[in-house]
């Protein structure tokens, strides 16, 4: 048991560089991932090709493959070394971040596409009846609707990002995995201390989507029955 407690003390030290990778990449793609939606919907031909392309590309290949291309890839080419960018994407940390920001945005942008498509047409029309426009009519109308209907689905893609932060131990950075990876190494206790590994990423999760359960619960109060209000007889 002490050993347990102790692997367990010693993995929770990785839990804050985790939920910094989840929130930075999560933010930063769900911000690209609207803009590709928008695009994905635009009429101009040039901006839907560019974006299905950017969607085909980051659903099509393993995250795996896209932490190494830009990690270790992007290093061999010397106008990125000599760039501005550089003491950027040498580190580690950035490269995971950069990594799990595009390759969220791609799944995030069918997503949100999904979200916007399911908005009632009547819906908008009544908006625009009551004189609403443009950004307004987005921001007022259809954003928290396509947001409400989105919700489900992007959970999902949350607790796979989650999952995602292990490849980080990878490219040196010592995450939860990667903690667990240098003691298994040590005590030879592998299936003890990646057992730990794995009860930490599910109580993450399990909080994540009691978090998100909440969430879609008050986004859809409209949907739910009124409570019926019990009158007692006596009193009359």
């Amino acid at each position: 048991m002490n050993f347990y407690l102790t692997t367990l003390v010693k993995l929770l030290t990785g839990v804050p560089l985790l939920l910094q990778l989840v929130s930075l990449s999560v933010s930063l793609g769900a911000l690209l991932a609207v803009a590709l939606a928008l695009m994905l919907r635009s009429s101009l031909s040039p901006l839907v090709w560019i974006g299905r392309a950017y969607v085909f590309v980051f659903r099509g290949t393993p995250l795996l493959v896209q932490l190494f291309c830009i990690y270790y890839g992007l290093a061999q080419f010397g106008a990125i070394r000599n760039s501005f960018l550089w003491p950027i994407l040498r580190d580690p940390f950035w490269c995971t971040i950069l990594a799990l920001t595009l390759n969220t945005a791609a799944y995030g942008a069918e997503i949100v596409r999904g979200g916007l498509q399911a908005v009632p047409h009547g819906q908008i029309e009544a908006a625009r009846a009551a004189g609403m426009s443009g950004v307004l009519l987005f921001r007022r109308i259809i954003f928290p609707i396509a947001l409400r209907q989105a919700l489900p689905v992007y959970g999902n893609e949350l607790i796979l990002m989650v999952k995602a932060t292990s490849l980080a131990s990878i490219v040196t950075l010592m995450e939860v995995t990667g903690i667990a990876y240098a003691l298994a190494s040590e005590t030879y206790r592998h299936v003890e201390i990646l057992a730990c590994a794995g009860l930490i990423y599910l109580s993450i999760n399990f909080l994540l989507t009691r978090g998100l359960a909440l969430i879609e619960h008050r986004l859809s109060a409209h949907m739910r029955l009124p409570k019926l209000v019990t009158v007692d007889a006596t009193h009359y």
